[in-house]
């Protein structure tokens, strides 16, 4: 179909709810299959709209690629992306969901540690005593180097988290660690404290959309409102 509109929503939980409702509550309401495991959706009387159900971090990926037209994602998922894909993905609009905030944090008893200064001495400190590099535990290498190295932090390693970064200070596999968080409750729950000046960027869903297709999709948008 020569105006196939395809739109990538998030495949579960909150994000995939609060993005159907984004669209049902303007008047476009999806329509899903009821098989459990079918990651394919409509729009009611809009036989020229394909929705497709993935992965967040996929979106992004798709968009990039021009495999989708529209996308719902996080914020934080573009900016951690390579920079040639940010230029090929623009931002319709950010959502009033999906909200929360990628930080550094550090264990509680790391008393003498309160800003990024701190940080950078105590960095320092285990190069010298231990002749090793403060090891920080994350998710999101680019945006961890970028803040890192713009606040004058050199001496440091990234460790690629695999699951809960949360425990990698207490395992052994890091000192500190960057991760995502909404209400900072399970940095609490785990014995980690956010530094001061320790927020790294502060995210939520966005409507995205491939920057090369925007003339096309000006009527969609108008939809949207």
């Amino acid at each position: 179909m020569k105006d196939l509109i395809t739109i990538g929503l998030p495949s579960k939980g909150r994000l995939k709810d609060k993005a159907i409702s984004f669209f049902n509550n303007r008047g476009l309401k999806i329509l899903q299959s009821r098989k459990e495991r079918n990651y394919f959706g409509t729009i009611e009387n809009k036989p020229n709209i394909k929705i497709i159900f993935l992965h967040a971090k996929e979106i992004i990926q798709r968009l990039a690629d021009g495999t989708l037209d529209i996308g719902v994602s996080g914020l934080d998922l573009l900016k951690e992306s390579e920079k040639n894909l940010q230029g090929r993905i623009s931002s319709q609009k950010k959502l009033d969901f999906g909200n929360a905030n990628l930080v550094i944090a550090v264990p509680d008893d790391w008393i003498d540690v309160q800003t990024i200064a701190d940080l950078e001495e105590t960095s320092f400190d285990i190069r010298s005593k231990r002749n090793a590099r403060l090891r920080v535990a994350t998710k999101y290498p680019n945006l961890t180097n970028d803040f890192l190295i713009s606040k004058g932090v050199t001496q440091y390693k990234l460790v690629l988290s695999l699951g809960a970064t949360e425990t990698y200070p207490f395992i052994g596999s890091s000192e500190i660690i960057t991760d995502i968080t909404s209400t900072g409750k399970t940095l609490t729950d785990n014995n980690l404290r956010v530094l001061k000046d320790g927020l790294i960027l502060k995210s939520t869903a966005c409507l995205f959309y491939a920057t090369k297709k925007k003339r096309r999709l000006q009527h969609f948008f108008k939809l949207l409102g």
